[in-house]
């Protein structure tokens, strides 16, 4: 847990689609952890294209790693000045991405979402590739599906699988009720100095919760002081459900001033609380208690555990236990009730609402619980309080590390609180809390003790706790270990401790794992039963047991009474349980899957709740806490039941002590800091009465008190009386692959066997890493304690390690394995079938590493009192060579048979310097079993590193079961002057098995004569209509379509032809050599490359037999090619490389190709591609060379650098040499058919039908014979071929057989094809971690035949030049924008932008339409987009600097789409956006005929409409919707336009030229306006012309009538009088 993984993580973020804005300008950001890293922005789109690629790199431990959050978000218009703001965000953890298949999810959508708006749904979508690649990994890449599949949004979302697509908003609550038990965080001093100040001691920690999920924090309040806090708060988060982020994190902090410290931690699994299936339930948990572990409690001020508490690592001792529960709610977002009032005012304003945490005080319902009184609600939730009684019993204490020192040593054992020296529970604070609390204290360690009832009255007065044995002085045992001198008196701990009564969980997860362990053990036998015949009824007769253990289960987890404590998630699992069981009982007998019962055992075998905490031993010396041991408290917990029982309970283990935290991490943690033999019993208080029933008999109790209830105190040590005395061998025959030790790259080992208190050594084989001790140890006079019967049937181990001898120093660890003796009591009799002891193979590990095997068995012999003399005899020391060492006797010892060991020397390669000198004489020494050979001298391995004498043998006598077949051991060693040697470097050939030569079945031959296979040959026919358009990338891309097909394929695209064809050892197999020290990976699939020296080619057979006719000097080697030096043509083609790791600061590199070969090197520096991470080189280079000097082909991809020098990104290697002399022909790969000219040309010299005629003499056959009719016929075989070609048939026919070649009988295997490697690229510094891909094929051409043609045209196709013309005729029913000032009339001031995608720049506008009021424009404009476009891959090229600082252009391929959006124009303020419509060039939905046919289901339900291809069509015209996402995020109509499409290519285009807009040539008309459509401050008399005339003349007619009735009643009333006055006067 400590060590850390080196892992990057790859994120690609192709494009986005549907985001939600209008007219935005997104950018991405992709942010993990702490570090954050954005794409370009793409302006005004809401689909944009980025294809950019990041890497993150971590070097941090794993759970670390799988617990960081990745964040997918985009954001629309940053810059420099503002953050921008959030669109929508992703969020997963890196471990769900690692728990996919390869690691990885593959061009999958993520659906955005905005976490501070749940009712708005899906806020876009981003298609990506995120993969975590670790050391070693490759990441294999799904095969493209087709374009078709992965825009299908909804099937590709990025999600794991068996989660919905459609995810819901939940609410996480997360209640906190209180804690106990937590340590006292000052130190003494602290503790001291404040008591001074304040007066009195008062509890020195103030502890608070933090909660941690999916990216949030929420903490509850402070409790100032106090050991026993109580919140009762709860903490909610609001995140999606399921959520894709797996873990909670709940902390306990202690607020300090300076820094808070973290108490204790606990992770929460969400799956485990939860069950997906169709009857599943949600996350629930609790009210329970969860137990922390963390560091020791000795007060220092440095902890230097303090990673413990922080969840890193195991813990090493209680911290704290905290009393939560955890409940999920689905919200339904539709309804606006979760919008009440309570939510708004507790939702924190800020707009980064993630980081603030969302709580929720008080809420009614836990201040409900809180108000009937906590006692109460305690009781109910977490089970009733009882008194546990702990007991142990130390039998023995041995291998105690002799660093430790020889002070007086005592063991303690802690439960919870419980036995701890320093900070345990006192008995008298209890009892004073009695008198002052009445009772009524909350405090698990002040639970009251009833001594009421009478059956308890008698049987504890007032017993204490014996938490830690006496010390005592350790004895020596041998130069590494101590032990301690118990003999007859052992000592005994017993604690008393109170814990709610939750054991049924614990019962529960025992009978599972019992159930469990019967399963596998079963399922086993059966797999071997299946493998015999008579298997039904032993097969149901286990079903049958199993089932019955099952149903056993259910009625034992019923029949609890106490349900107080029972939990929701308890009953739900139970539930979930009986399903589970009813569906085994259908499978009963159907299938025998293993897959299908180990879903039921993973059901039940983690334990979300916790109840009692686990058992902690430590050694402590001279007050020291020396090292641990941790025993779950379910094995050790009794019970009446047998069923429930812990698996350790009442029963004698061997536990070993290892260190601390990170001292234990590494070498440090390999060495045993003890190995105890322990008694352990946990039990109710009541139920006591057992607890020594399962200790070895023959036992005296040793009380510490005398007096009143005696029978009921445990004893503090027992005294035996009863001994037996054995006598133990040791067989030790072999070890092999051990771990290598020394610099030479070998170790010198031995073997140290401990066994009780004794111990004894193997002699030191040196320099080996399989030794072969074939040692008898003898140990004599072992006594052990206790009953005869019981220590036959359960004796104890025996420890094996293994050490490394150096010649100064102390011996070197190397690896330990464990074994249990096979036990024979003095009236036994020793003969089969238990004895002797057969030979095993024991696991030898160092660390968690396999490291190695030793092959051994050990009898435990009891001595009666006819003394030795009547045990089985030992063979005295035969041996005179190796003085007094007994060897493994004949009974035990293998069956040797003679067999002959052949090998064919080739050469060696790569030597490394030794000590700066070169090795120039080399020579390699093979041994077997004691017996060698030794290789020709290589007299200058400069000049040519081959041997010159090819075969050699030798005799050997090997064991005839081959599974004790000992090691080859390859040695190669330097001749210097004077008869000195130096090693070079070793390899041990562990299994010989795949080399024995078996002699072929004379009878197997035989069918090849009578059959004829017939064989139809399909010829390829092509559609495509003109030759002339097709070249190789035609062939390529046709071929990267069809791998998806079965089908012939032109090119075979394959990883790499190493994985494909067993790397080429189909005649020679490389060994690596080694030399040094190995190192300690915590994975060893991974090659250390510093330390293999070179590679030494070899053949090795084993064989008895012999065969008339062939050359005895070379064995069975027979037509072998010479290995003279021979100079090759090589001829490397590299096409293109992909995902390359960024090498710039941008996230780019400018990368090219270097090519190694030997001494001679190409860089082609000068052909750079800039800023790209897949770039497309297509070039094929030539190099010669000399095999075997120049054998290892190196292409490596470096980054141009304008200044400084260049790095490397990644490199592949390549052995040629293999490839060259291979069977499978890997000179050059045979194409699919036989072309004389044209791009498919025939590249090999050597024509199909030589190519045959010679493989046909190599391999002895008969043929080829070519036959009228398309008939060719070899070795008895008949191929047909095609008929239909006239010129050079037979070439035809030839290369038929050759396709077919691996059925010919006997010879036959799959010659290579014509094909495209992918390899990956590495690079020394990031070992085994992949830092992009490289796609090429390499050929290979003698120079002693004539030579090839002209290489292949491969160069990287140019985009072809189009101009797309548009003209915008009309538009209609756009929406109206504008209020008009005068008359508050709706209108708009229409015009249309257009540009194709990744042009912005050339973005053309129509002139304006003003004044619309029916939304209609008449435009009659024509834009212009010239572009360069690349058929093949169907993508827009545009080469643009990235910014003026650039130095060069880069290239950047788009999809091809056109954008149109109609705005409206303003004049004063910023125009405004009114709709928009993407149309992919390659497909896009035919144009409606009329307005009134073009709907909004043009763009919703695209994929169902029939589409259109631009390239085909050419030209097209038709009306199409503008659309815009209303107030919720839904699509609306706002307006249609009428456009027309046409596409010309670059030379139609120059024939015929238009001109933009409507000018000339071939201007388009003027449109035909409606006069309103003009400006009125331009004319304003021609404005109020038709302000008069067109609008208001009707209101002016009105207005103008009534003036005139008024003015004539006016005037009237004004004339009236004087008028009246001057008739009445006759004036």
């Amino acid at each position: 847990t400590f060590g850390t993984l080196l892992l990057s993580i790859s994120v690609t973020v192709i494009e986005a689609r549907q985001l939600v804005g209008l007219n935005m300008d997104p950018v991405v950001c992709v942010e993990i952890g702490e570090e954050k890293k954005y794409t370009s922005m793409k302006e005004s789109t809401n689909c944009p294209y980025y294809n950019e690629y990041f890497v993150f790199d971590f070097h941090v431990p794993p759970d670390v790693m799988f617990d960081k959050i990745l964040k997918i978000s985009v954001i629309h218009s940053k810059n420099l000045l503002r953050s921008g703001t959030l669109v929508g965000t992703f969020k997963l953890d890196v471990g769900t991405v690692y728990s996919q298949p390869e690691h990885q999810f593959h061009h999958k959508w993520a659906m955005l979402s905005d976490p501070d708006d749940i009712t708005a749904g899906c806020k876009g979508y981003v298609k990506c590739d995120i993969a975590v690649v670790g050391k070693g990994d490759n990441i294999k890449t799904p095969h493209k599906a087709n374009e078709t599949d992965e825009n299908d949004i909804e099937g590709n979302l990025l999600l794991p699988e068996g989660v919905p697509s459609e995810r819901q908003w939940a609410r996480f609550y997360v209640k906190i009720y209180r804690a106990e038990g937590l340590p006292k965080m000052n130190t003494s001093i602290m503790a001291n100095v404040k008591k001074a100040f304040i007066g009195e001691n008062r509890d020195l920690v103030d502890p608070y919760v933090l909660v941690q999920f999916a990216g949030q924090k929420g903490k509850t309040s402070v409790q100032k002081s106090s050991y026993e806090p109580i919140w009762n708060e709860q903490v909610i988060f609001t995140e999606m459900f399921p959520p894709l982020c797996r873990r909670l994190k709940v902390q306990i902090r202690d607020s300090d001033k300076v820094n808070d410290v973290a108490i204790g931690t606990h992770f929460i699994d969400l799956r485990k609380i939860a069950n997906d299936g169709d009857k599943g339930f949600l996350p629930t948990m609790g009210p329970a208690w969860v137990n922390m572990y963390g560091s020791t409690r000795n007060y220092t001020l440095m902890d230097e555990h303090q990673d413990l508490n922080e969840g890193l690592g195991e813990g090493v001792s209680f911290r704290a236990r905290l009393l939560i529960s955890i409940t999920v709610e689905i919200l339904d977002t539709s309804s606006a009730e979760i919008m009440t009032a309570l939510w708004e005012i507790t939702r924190p304003s800020s707009v980064s609402s993630d980081k603030k945490s969302l709580q929720m005080w008080e809420s009614s319902c836990l201040w409900f619980c809180v108000a009937f009184g906590t006692l109460f609600f305690y009781q109910s939730a977490t089970g009733k309080m009882e008194e546990f009684f702990l007991f142990g019993s130390f039998l023995e204490a041995t291998m105690i590390d002799r660093k430790i020192g020889d002070k007086a040593i005592s063991f303690e054992v802690t439960i919870g609180n419980y036995g701890n020296q320093i900070d345990g529970v006192s008995k008298s604070a209890s009892a004073k809390k009695k008198k002052e609390g009445g009772g009524e204290s909350e405090e698990e360690e002040t639970e009251l003790i009833h001594n009421s009832s009478d059956e308890e009255a008698e049987d504890d007065g007032d017993l204490t706790s014996v938490p830690s044995t006496p010390p005592m002085k350790p004895v020596i045992t041998d130069r590494n270990y101590f032990h301690l001198p118990y003999f007859e008196k052992k000592p005994c701990i017993y604690i008393k401790s109170w814990w709610q009564d939750q054991r049924r969980r614990l019962y529960n997860s025992n009978i599972m794992d019992k159930i469990a362990d019967k399963l596998e053990e079963g399922l086993n036998d059966v797999q071997e039963i299946i493998k015999t015949e008579k298997h039904k009824i032993t097969i149901s007769i286990f079903f049958f047991s199993i089932l019955h253990n099952l149903s056993r289960f259910v009625t034992l987890a019923n029949k609890d009474q106490n349900l107080s404590g029972r939990t929701k998630l308890d009953k739900e699992r139970l539930k979930s349980c009986m399903r589970e069981l009813v569906r085994l009982h259908t499978l009963y007998g159907l299938s025998l899957d293993i897959k299908n019962y180990s879903t039921f055992s993973c059901l039940f075998s983690c334990k979300p709740q916790h109840s009692i905490p686990d058992v902690f031993i430590w050694m402590i010396s001279n007050n020291k806490r020396i090292a641990y041991a941790r025993i779950p408290s379910k094995d050790i917990l009794y019970s009446i039941v047998d069923e429930e029982m812990g698996k350790d309970c009442g029963k004698v283990k061997a536990v070993f002590l290892r260190l601390p935290g990170k001292k234990g991490f590494g070498p440090a943690g390999w060495t045993v800091q003890a190995k105890l033999e322990m008694y352990l019993w946990l039990g109710l208080n009541k139920q006591r009465k057992d607890f020594l029933s399962g200790l070895p008999s023959g036992f005296e109790e040793n009380k510490a008190t005398k007096g009143i209830g005696i029978q009921a105190v445990p004893p503090i040590s027992l005294v035996y009386n009863m001994k037996q005395v054995f006598q133990l061998r040791a067989h030790m025959y072999q070890a092999r692959s051990l771990f290598a030790a020394d610099s030479s790259g070998l170790s010198d080992p031995f073997a140290r066997v401990f066994f009780s208190t004794h111990s004894q050594v193997t002699e030191v084989l040196s320099e080996t890493l399989c030794p072969t001790w074939d040692q008898l140890l003898v140990f004599d006079n072992v006594e052990l304690y206790g009953e005869a019967g019981e220590l036959r049937h359960d004796p104890p181990i025996i420890v094996i390690e293994l050490y490394d001898q150096d010649t100064v120093g102390k011996a070197e660890f190397i690896g330990r394995t464990f074994a249990k003796p096979l036990t024979k009591m003095v009236d036994e009799h020793y003969g089969p079938p238990r004895f002797p002891p057969q030979l095993e193979y024991y696991q030898i590990y160092r660390g968690n590493c396999a490291a190695g095997d030793l092959l051994a068995a050990f009898e435990l012999l009891q001595i009666g009192p006819a003394g030795r003399a009547a045990l089985p005899p030992i063979d005295g020391p035969t041996d005179s060579d190796r003085g007094p060492i007994l060897p493994v006797p004949l009974g035990i010892r293998p069956v040797l048979s003679r067999y002959r060991i052949e090998v064919l020397f080739w050469g060696l390669r790569d030597l490394k310097r030794i000590n700066l000198a070169q090795v120039d004489r080399p020579r390699v020494d093979i041994e077997c079993a004691g017996k060698g050979v030794q290789s020709a001298l290589i007299q200058n391995y400069k000049k040519n590193p081959n041997f010159s004498t090819l075969v050699k043998w030798f005799e050997v006598d090997l064991p005839e079961n081959e599974l004790l077949h000992p090691p080859l051991n390859i040695r190669v060693v330097d001749c210097r002057a004077f008869g000195r040697y130096t090693l070079v470097g070793s390899h041990a050939v562990t299994s010989l098995r795949k080399f024995i030569y078996s002699p072929p079945d004379k009878t197997a031959n035989n069918w090849a004569h009578t059959g004829t296979l017939i064989y139809d040959y399909t010829y390829l026919d092509e559609e495509e209509p003109d030759e002339s358009m097709l070249d190789w990338w035609s062939k390529y891309f046709a071929s990267i379509e069809t791998m998806m097909e079965v089908g012939g394929t032109l090119i075979h695209l394959i990883y790499s032809l190493e994985s494909e064809f067993g790397n080429f050892e189909d005649w020679l197999h490389t060994f690596n050599l080694f030399r040094g020290k190995a190192g300690d990976d915590i994975d060893h699939n991974v090659v250390d490359d510093d330390r293999i020296v070179g590679r030494f080619k070899v053949r090795i057979y084993k064989e008895i037999t012999r065969e008339a006719g062939f050359d005895p000097n070379m064995g069975m080697f027979q037509s072998i090619p010479h290995n003279d030096p021979i100079n090759v043509l090589i001829r490397i083609y590299i096409i293109r490389a992909t995902d390359l790791h960024p090498a710039d600061i941008n996230g780019k590199a400018d990368p090219y190709i270097v090519i190694r070969l030997g001494k001679s090197e190409i860089r082609d520096k000068e052909n750079y591609i800039s800023k790209q991470l897949n770039p497309v080189f297509g070039k094929s280079f030539n190099i010669e060379a000399t095999f075997p000097m120049e054998s290892m082909l190196t292409v490596a991809v470096y980054d141009w650098d304008l200044v400084g020098t260049d790095d490397l990104i990644g490199e592949t290697k390549i052995d040629l040499e293999n490839r060259y002399y291979s069977k499978h022909r890997a000179t050059c790969g045979i194409a699919s058919n036989y072309s004389v000219h044209g791009y498919n040309v025939w590249r090999d010299p050597q024509k199909p039908t030589q190519i045959l005629a010679k493989l046909c003499k190599e391999a002895k056959l008969d043929g080829p014979h070519y036959g009228p009719g398309g008939k060719v016929k070899v070795a008895n075989r008949i191929f047909l071929g095609p008929t239909e070609i006239e010129d050079e048939s037979e070439e035809h026919l030839a290369l038929t057989v050759l396709r077919h070649w691996e059925e010919i009988p006997r010879v036959g295997c799959k010659l290579i094809p014509e094909h495209v490697e992918t390899r990956p690229l590495l690079n020394p510094d990031k070992p085994g971690i992949e830092q992009g891909r490289i796609e090429m094929w390499v050929d290979m051409f003698p120079m002693d035949v004539p030579a090839p043609g002209p290489a292949i045209d491969i160069s990287p196709r140019k985009p072809k030049r189009y101009e797309l013309r548009v003209i915008i005729w009309n538009t209609d029913e756009v929406i109206l924008e504008d209020d008009d000032y005068f008359t508050g009339e709706k209108s708009s001031d229409i015009f249309v932008r257009g540009w194709l995608k990744g042009q912005q720049e050339d973005k053309q506008d129509t002139d304006v339409h003003y004044h619309s009021l029916t939304g209609e424009g008449n435009f009659n404009w024509r834009f212009v987009f010239p572009f360069d476009y690349l058929m093949a891959e169907e993508k827009i090229v545009i080469s643009k600097k990235e910014s003026m600082f650039s130095w060069d252009e880069t290239e950047y391929k788009i999809p091809a789409r056109l954008t149109l959006q109609v705005w409206d124009a303003d004049h004063f303020s910023a125009d405004d956006f009114l709709g928009a419509i993407e149309l992919d060039l390659n497909k896009f939905p035919r144009g409606a005929k009329t307005a009134k046919q073009c709907s909004l289901n043009m763009v919703l339900k695209e994929h169902e409409l029939p589409t259109i291809s631009i390239f085909k069509q050419k030209r097209v015209k038709g009306w199409w919707p503008f659309v815009a996402r209303d107030e919720n995020d839904e699509f609306e109509l706002t307006g249609k336009v009428e456009a027309e499409l046409h596409l010309l290519t670059a030379e139609e285009a120059e024939k015929n030229p238009v001109g933009l807009g409507r000018n000339e040539p071939e201007p388009l008309e003027k449109p035909n306006r409606p006069d309103t459509t003009f400006l009125w401050f331009l004319s304003p008399l021609k404005a109020i012309r038709y302000l008069i005339c067109n609008r208001y003349k009707w209101l002016i007619i009105k207005i103008v009538l009534p003036l005139l009735l008024l003015i004539m009643v006016g005037l009237f009333l004004y004339s009236m009088p004087g008028y009246l006055v001057k008739k009445l006067l006759g004036a």
